[in-house]
């Protein structure tokens, strides 16, 4: 018997109109994970007058997304790309490099992909 993992853990941190998004996923990403996710941040949006936003993405156990779970990744990134100021994704595969380059093309920040941890930390810290 084949156990398959899954979770998503959600961390949001605001500071004035700056949000700090950080993701961590394990398995795939689902429907139901972005119907969690989107309305946490939704909520800390509608608060800020000009928003911006930077991600941590850890994929270093993201096996990929449903189809559904696609739709809803584009559905966010056209509805509030110009929001977000950096995307940093963590991962260790090829797929995932060339994932973050099509993701960059539905913000109007930066997305840049990382094997190093401490290096994506740093490059979401500095301006």
């Amino acid at each position: 018997m084949t156990i398959k993992r899954h979770g998503l853990s959600v961390g949001l941190e605001r500071i004035n109109d700056d949000l700090f998004l950080s993701l961590r996923v394990k398995g795939k990403l689902t429907h139901k994970d972005y119907e969690a996710m989107v309305p946490i941040l939704e909520s800390a949006l509608a608060e800020a007058r000009h928003p911006k936003i930077n991600v941590f993405f850890d994929a270093t156990e993201l096996e990929g997304w449903e189809a559904r779970a696609a739709w809803d990744d584009l559905k966010l990134g056209l509805k509030h790309g110009r929001q977000f100021h950096k995307v940093a994704l963590v991962g260790h595969k090829r797929w995932q490099e060339l994932a973050t380059k099509v993701g960059a093309w539905f913000i109007g920040g930066d997305a840049r992909f990382f094997e190093d941890e401490e290096a994506a930390m740093a490059w979401l810290a500095a301006d």
